[in-house]
Formats: structure tokens, C-alpha cells, sequence
């Protein structure tokens, strides 16, 4: 819950900066002359105002969107430790993908590196305690 949360709170602060970045365009570009008193037919106010902004606000959400992507599921920390698995050269019998993991343990994101039967979306596996596994281990060749 926490993760989606954390999505729409960075797309509504995305829409006031795109909106802020509107009105500087707006201030950036003065309004032209009407026609009807000798000012140009199209003017850059409204040609590449709105392109400006446009290509602005799309990058932003695509920013955004990939960011949200490599974030912990449970703690919304960067996913780190990229780990390449698979095989170019024996791609039918383990494609190559690219893992990643949370640092704390929660869990790990496997992203697909080739896409032949269309795009797959990453693959999410949470972890239940890695930590208190890999303690567990350790107690046991002690003897505990």
C-alpha cells in the first residue's frame, strides 16, 4: 500500500511542477499583438509554449514511472546489486535477465534483458526474512 502511495504522491507533486513550469512558459513567452493590429498570425506563445511544456510533463512522468519501478516493494528504498543471470548464446535454455535486490532483505525485482514474446513485465519476489535465514545458518555451524 505504501508503495502505491508513495507513486501518486510523486505524480501530484509532478502536477504542480508541470503546472508552475506552465506558467513560467506563460511569463517566458509575452502575448503578441491581435492580427488585426499588425501582429504575426501564429506566434511562439502559442507554437512552442505548449510543445515546451509538453515534452517537459512527459519526460517528468516517464522519470517518475522508471524510478517507481526499481524501488522496494515494502520499504520503497533503490533497488541495488544488479546481478546479470542466463545466456545470450543459450537464450532458449535460460534467457538473460538482470536481478535486483533490497538491501534490507524484502525482496527481489528480476527484469527480463531480452523480450521475444512481447514485453514482460518485471517479476517481484518478496522475501520472508533473508537475514534471519542466513543468521540461522551461521547458529547452526556453531553448534548452537
Amino acid at each position: 500500500m505504501r508503495y502505491w502511495a508513495y507513486l501518486i504522491a510523486k505524480l501530484v507533486a509532478a502536477v504542480g511542477v508541470v503546472w508552475g513550469f506552465g506558467v513560467l512558459i506563460n511569463r517566458l513567452f509575452p502575448p503578441d499583438k491581435p492580427f488585426k493590429d499588425g501582429g504575426p498570425m501564429t506566434s511562439y506563445r502559442m507554437v512552442a509554449g505548449p510543445i515546451i511544456l509538453a515534452l517537459f510533463a512527459i519526460g517528468l512522468f516517464w522519470f517518475i514511472v522508471w524510478d517507481q519501478r526499481y524501488r522496494c516493494r515494502t520499504c520503497l528504498r533503490r533497488l541495488r546489486m544488479p546481478i546479470q543471470t542466463g545466456s545470450w548464446t543459450h537464450v532458449l535454455l535460460g534467457a538473460p535477465h538482470t536481478e535486483y535486490i533490497c538491501t534490507y532483505g524484502h525482496g527481489t525485482l528480476k527484469v527480463a534483458e531480452l523480450q521475444i514474446t512481447g514485453l514482460q513485465q518485471p517479476d517481484w519476489e518478496p522475501n520472508e526474512d533473508m537475514w534471519k535465514e542466513l543468521f540461522s545458518t551461521e547458529d547452526t555451524r556453531r553448534g548452537r
